[in-house]
């Protein structure tokens, strides 16, 4: 796997190195020594699997409050999105800056998102399937987010939100009380 460092410290966009031959392609999308040889979290205890009808589908921008952090590694299966971060730790460098990214079942980019940041991805494609594997239980009291279109954030989206849940959409503007604390 080829790791980029994104603008936001701590965040990688990871590129599989396919090894591919008359069947197709084989590649690692994942490899526990690799990322502890980076000092990046390297265990996971839950994978989970979104389904995304229509392009426009909205999910997030979520993440869980401390001391229930989780680490992310998306990836997009089939179809495209657009995956986006924002750094919510407390005197970080790049604090409340946002990033995006297209991943596709094509590039097979995997995105590393570590503790600290909101996560929201929306489908640029109909029927586009997305796994992440999390460092941490979904844990329902600790359960956060941010408005998608909150502009003290400024997220730039590809295209219209044509589809969100009740509950991303509700999510208040964002108040800097609502961040993450470091971990102690």
């Amino acid at each position: 796997m080829i790791y980029h460092e994104t603008t936001l410290p701590g965040a990688y966009l990871l590129e599989i190195e396919r090894r591919e031959d008359e069947r197709g392609y084989f590649a690692r999308v994942m490899c526990g020594l690799e990322l502890a040889s980076r000092g990046l979290v390297d265990h996971f205890v839950q994978t989970n699997h979104s389904y995304n009808k229509r392009s426009g589908t909205l999910r997030g921008m979520h993440y869980q409050k401390p001391p229930h952090e989780e680490v992310k590694l998306v990836r997009c299966v089939a179809g495209a999105i657009y995956d986006v971060i924002v750094d919510l730790r407390p005197g970080s460098p790049t604090y409340l800056k946002w990033e995006g990214f297209e991943l596709t079942a094509e590039n097979g980019r995997v995105l590393y998102v570590p503790e600290g940041f909101a996560h929201g991805l929306m489908a640029l494609e109909d029927e586009t399937h997305v796994t992440y594997q999390v460092s941490y239980p979904y844990t329902p009291g600790a359960e956060s987010g941010l408005r998608f279109d909150d502009p003290s954030i400024g997220i730039v989206w590809p295209g219209p939100v044509t589809v969100i849940s009740e509950k991303d959409a509700s999510w208040p503007d964002f108040m800097p009380a609502r961040t993450l604390q470091p971990s102690s």
